[in-house]
This record gives C-alpha cells, sequence and structure tokens, in this order.
C-alpha cells in the first residue's frame, strides 16, 4: 500500500536496502526530506513523491474547491480577514484561495480551473514585481540597490555578478537561483546555516554570499542594524505608513527568542509595508471601478497580486487601470512595477 508509511519503510530499507534509514515509533521515516536523499537510487522513489504530490492536489485542491462551490450562483466564496497576520497582509479561508499551488508545474496547472463567468467575461491580473526588494530600497536608501531599480536591472543577476565576482553576462541561471535565495532571504533575516540548506551549499560559502551581498548593499546591512536596535528601544516596529507591530520577543532573555524577535523586526517595514500598499491599491482600483461605472469586479487578492473579472469589452481599459493604480498607489524612490495579463483563465492570466 503505497498510502502506508510503514509498509513503504520496509519496501524501500528492509527489502531494498536503501540507505538513509532513520527509524521512529511507527517504523522507517518516508517523509519527503528522506524520500529527496534517495531519489538518486531508485526510479521508485520519484514515481512515490510524483504520486503524492498528485495525491495531495487532487485531495485538497480539486475535491475540496469543489465542495466549496456555492449552489446559488457556481462561484466559490472565501472569506478575507484583515486582522489575522501580525504583518498586516490579508488572509483567506473556508476556503483558502491564497495558498493555491504556484512552486510545481503540477501545482500551476490548478490554475486552468478558474475561470471568468462566461464568454463575455476575462480575467486580469496584475502582480506587483519585486515589491519586498523595492521596498527594502527605499527604506534602506542603498545606493547600489537603488541604482539597479532606476535603470530596470535585473537585480538577482546584478547581486550574482557581485556575490560571484562575475560579469553579468557571466551570471548563470544557478548564480541567479543563488543571488536570488540571497536577496529575498536577507528581508527575512536569513542566517547563513538557514541559507546554505537552502540552496545546498556549506555553510562557510553561504556566509560568504551574504558577506559580499553586505559590501554590495552597504546600507541594507545598516538599515537592518538600525531598525532591530529602534524596536528593542521602542518595543515595536512600523510599516512605511507607520502602522506598527509591537515585537516583545525583543526584549525576551532566551537568545533564540531574541534572535526570533529581531527577524521579525527586519521583515515586518518590509512585508507589512507591502501589504498596507497593495490593500491602497485595491481600495483606488474599487473606488474608480465604481466611479467609471464599470461592469469588471475585482474578485481576489493574492498577497502581491490581484485579479479582476472584466467584461471583454473593458479588458485593455481595466488593463491599463490595474497597472495605473497599483503603480501609484505609493510614492517611492523606486517606481513601483505591476505586470498585468489577459485570460480566460487564472492560468493563461498569470
Amino acid at each position: 500500500n503505497i498510502n502506508s508509511p510503514k509498509q513503504l519503510g520496509v519496501l524501500l530499507f528492509e527489502k531494498m536496502g536503501l540507505p538513509f534509514a532513520k527509524k521512529n515509533s511507527r517504523g522507517f521515516s518516508t517523509d519527503a526530506e528522506t524520500l529527496e536523499k534517495l531519489r538518486p537510487y531508485t526510479p521508485i522513489v520519484d514515481l512515490v513523491l510524483r504520486y503524492r504530490q498528485a495525491a495531495k492536489l487532487y485531495g485538497t485542491y480539486i475535491e475540496g474547491l469543489l465542495k466549496e462551490i456555492s449552489p446559488k450562483d457556481g462561484r466559490i466564496h472565501s472569506t478575507f480577514n484583515q486582522m489575522l497576520t501580525q504583518t498586516g497582509r490579508l488572509s483567506s479561508n473556508e476556503p483558502n484561495l491564497q495558498n493555491i499551488p504556484v512552486r510545481t508545474n503540477l501545482g500551476r496547472e490548478l490554475r486552468r480551473f478558474f475561470v471568468a463567468e462566461n464568454e463575455e467575461y476575462t480575467l486580469v491580473d496584475a502582480d506587483y514585481s519585486q515589491i519586498e526588494l523595492r521596498i527594502l530600497a527605499h527604506v534602506a536608501n542603498d545606493d547600489a540597490l537603488l541604482h539597479a531599480f532606476h535603470n530596470h536591472q535585473d537585480i538577482h543577476t546584478t547581486t550574482a555578478s557581485q556575490i560571484f565576482h562575475v560579469s553579468p553576462d557571466q551570471v548563470t541561471p544557478e548564480m541567479r537561483k543563488y543571488a536570488k535565495a540571497v536577496n529575498f532571504g536577507i528581508v527575512y533575516g536569513i542566517s547563513s546555516f538557514s541559507l546554505a540548506i537552502d540552496i545546498g551549499t556549506s555553510r562557510a560559502e553561504a556566509a560568504a554570499y551574504i558577506e559580499r551581498y553586505f559590501a554590495t548593499y552597504p546600507n541594507v546591512k545598516i538599515y537592518l542594524k538600525n531598525v532591530v536596535e529602534q524596536g528593542a528601544k521602542n518595543g515595536y516596529v512600523t510599516t512605511i505608513f507607520n502602522r506598527r507591530r509591537y515585537i516583545p520577543e525583543l526584549s525576551a532573555t532566551n537568545k533564540n527568542t531574541r534572535a526570533f524577535g529581531e527577524r521579525i523586526a527586519m521583515n515586518t517595514p518590509i512585508q507589512g509595508s507591502a501589504a498596507d500598499i497593495i490593500k491602497l491599491a485595491m481600495v483606488n482600483v474599487d473606488r474608480r471601478l465604481a466611479k467609471e461605472h464599470k461592469k469588471s469586479r475585482l474578485i481576489l487578492q493574492v498577497h502581491d497580486e490581484l485579479i479582476i473579472e472584466a467584461h471583454q469589452s473593458e479588458a485593455d481599459t481595466i488593463k491599463a487601470l490595474l497597472k495605473e493604480e497599483m503603480e501609484k498607489a505609493v510614492a517611492l524612490s523606486v517606481l513601483l512595477q505591476a505586470d498585468v495579463n489577459i485570460g480566460k483563465t487564472w492560468y493563461d492570466a498569470k
């Protein structure tokens, strides 16, 4: 029975004699981390992982979402919460429409199931491009980071060229992938230990990448240090709109708890400001749709992404409206950028 971890463990470790056997009270461990290590040893493991992914997608997202369809209008109605997350992000439940998979090809296919109401309508999807890194450039006032955005450089390629000491045209896809992990990890106060795990390298090498990052963007290091110090002094940090988040962990005597608080202090002004900005954009978009008597309606927000169900006759106008309102929601020292697409399904519009 492939769904039985106990039977699968016996097959892999006793009958097939594969390495990395790890026993717990219920038998051999067959969690995803263990199976990933075994992937090079036998094609069976890849099939098991693919089966688990498909079963999860089918059970949680296909069967699960079908149960949520309203008999009144054939739509799925989620609840959006303003006050549940500490950073100020909206959250979604019953069902959660903000966690439709996006990291795998098979998971992304699920977005084909989300369609406009009928042939008269289409979906317009707008997604902020690297909004958290743009906010970081703004609050840190780092010359190199500002220069990269002002000159429309690919920020991950720019960072990769610096941490690997190569010219931008010599940056490989793998180098860019590592740099992307560093860029986004810095916003979350990532450690060399965590970065090493994320990108599959040694802790020393990960530490070197972080050191080179801060050498490239020195004001980012100063900003992160200052925001933690101010957070500890005041007991809270703020977004760019002065919305506060209190962080009692910053005054904890326990070292690990305090370190957790420091990561919160680094990330909240960035992620929280992004949440504030998209909420402003949502209000402005909704007001314009009403003011201009549009048939189109805002139907979904997924963190940095807005989706409008647009009447075909208005689609191009809505595309321009959505881009304009998202990009002018707030004036930063770098321009905000929203990537907008139109499609009959969420997959096509993304």
